[in-house]
């Protein structure tokens, strides 16, 4: 495949900053599809838009093209968010619907708005749409907007002679935990769509607007047909949660008939698992609608009966270790960070970093209108907030030692040093806090889980046959159907190998 352009540096360095605030703030990232880019000629990338500010960030972050967005004009009036969105190339969009001006005036400046974009993927760039306009909570594709239908059109009308038609690809965007720090994000570019020549054709010079606008709801149509393949929707969360946990339940059961210990999923499985199960369900309620609404009823309870005890599938098969590998590693060094070194990097990375994240967390309940705006504020005032808290504390810590040496002249005279130091152990100690947090509710989950194991064997017991009793329920029901992935001797499910 030929190489890409060159990226200019402005994008790089601002896409190479949007990398690590993302990988700050997601735990694990994950890409696939990058051979579906095209390395030359314009495109237009679709997906929806399940997280706000979030989803463009990671398409910036992880696209090997440039690409050039077009955003609400509002979101420019945003301090310093509006620089950012400018350094990157991004257009700002006046929607018809937009208040504050004249309707000719906004049509007016809409027009503009997408001939800049359009003159952008017509010379060979890449564009990134949200075909939805805003941002939700949904678990599918809310009602499309025609902007991707209309960009696409307009790219083709401003095409140079002899160039290709611009691509549509489009991407999945999926989080295990979206609004929740330390989470996994995939992003997924699929195949470019593959158009009838009806809806590929350019535009006539002589169509008729109607023909126009109904050309356009056709390949916007399509666009959401394919998208809610690529995001794997579902028409709402009960069923969305069903099918993770018939998925869950599967791999358990999988894993224990063969004796192994897959290790969790990371997020491609997840997706993939997901993935399987839906297009099962969504297959066979088409086809067996009975016996799929009775499989679903069951998984639901098992479900519950589950959550009631406060269990995950695999764990019915073994005790959960006690304590990490590590936890004794890290109870040993705070031990000797505490009574060594004063002060000790959890005491200043919780002393630091708390009010910080109260803060944080506060402003994130404030200024996010809604709950998938979360994330979106988290990371930008975070990026922000933490390390200017480091550095107060660099600043503290610096005019601390210098009113120590005035009262102690045997102290050495290095208040730079001293400050760059409570600086990193503020920075340092944040992490250890997140992850020492993190193995506290593992060890507490442990324990809790080895009573109940306990005190309640006769109710694991049952569980445990139930489990067997879906699993191979689902199996039969399922029996004929070509699935995604490869189920794996341990139980994971692979991508099919090459």
């Amino acid at each position: 495949m030929p190489s890409s352009p060159e990226l200019p540096l402005a994008y790089r360095l601002i896409r190479g900053a949007l990398r690590v605030v993302l990988l700050l703030f997601f735990r694990r990232i994950e890409v696939t599809g990058l051979e579906h880019v095209p390395a030359t000629g314009g495109g237009i990338l679709v997906s929806w838009h399940p997280n706000g500010l979030v989803d463009p960030a990671l398409i910036i972050g992880r696209c090997p093209r440039q690409v050039v967005f077009g955003a609400r004009h509002g979101l420019f009036a945003w301090p310093g968010l509006g620089w950012l969105l400018r350094r990157v190339g991004t257009v700002p969009i006046y929607r018809a619907v937009d208040q504050g001006a004249d309707e000719a005036a906004r049509r007016e400046a809409n027009a503009r708005s997408l001939d800049a974009l359009a003159g952008r993927v017509a010379q060979g760039s890449f564009s990134s749409l949200f075909p939805e306009g805003e941002s939700h909570d949904a678990p599918h594709p809310v009602e499309l907007k025609t902007g991707a239908a209309r960009l696409f059109y307009r790219a083709l009308e401003l095409l140079p002679p002899g160039a290709p038609p611009p691509v549509i690809v489009p991407v999945g965007l999926h989080y295990d935990a979206k609004d929740a720090f330390r989470s996994s994000a995939l992003v997924t570019f699929h195949p470019p769509l593959e158009l009838p020549p009806a809806l590929l054709a350019p535009p006539a010079p002589d169509e008729a607007p109607e023909a126009a606008r109904e050309r356009g709801r056709a390949l916007t149509a399509e666009v959401e047909r394919v998208l809610h393949v690529v995001v794997l929707a579902t028409e709402d969360w009960p069923l969305h949660r069903m099918l993770h946990r018939g998925r869950a339940l599967m791999r358990a059961e999988r894993a224990a008939r063969a004796g192994r210990a897959p290790g969790p999923a990371d997020i491609v499985e997840l997706s993939l698992g997901f993935a399987r199960a839906r297009q099962a369900y969504l297959e066979r309620r088409r086809t067996d609608p009975e016996r799929t609404a009775e499989l679903r009823r069951r998984v639901e309870w098992y479900d519950e009966d589950l959550r009631s005890l406060g269990l995950e599938d695999h764990e019915l098969d073994r005790d959960p270790r006690l304590l990490s590998r590590w936890l004794g590693a890290i109870i040993l060094l705070q031990f000797l960070l505490v009574f060594l070194l004063l002060p000790p990097i959890l005491v200043v990375g919780f002393a630091v970093n708390l009010p910080a994240a109260a803060l944080l967390w506060a402003v994130a309940r404030l200024a996010a209108r809604k709950r998938k705006d979360e994330a979106t504020v988290k990371i930008l005032v975070g990026a922000l907030l933490f390390p200017l808290t480091w550095l107060a504390a660099g600043l503290v810590g610096a005019l601390g030692h210098q009113a120590v040496h005035a009262h102690f002249p045997n102290v050495p005279d290095h208040p730079l040093l001293a400050g760059l130091l409570v600086a990193a152990l503020s920075a340092a100690g944040g992490a250890v806090a997140v992850r020492y947090r993190r193995l506290s509710r593992e060890t507490l989950r442990a324990l809790r889980v080895r009573l109940t194991r306990r005190s309640r064997d006769v109710a694991v017991e049952r569980l445990r046959r139930e489990r067997a009793t879906l699993h191979d329920a689902v199996e039969e029901l399922a029996r004929g159907l070509t699935l995604p992935g490869a189920v794996a001797s341990d139980g994971r499910i692979k991508p099919p190998a090459a």
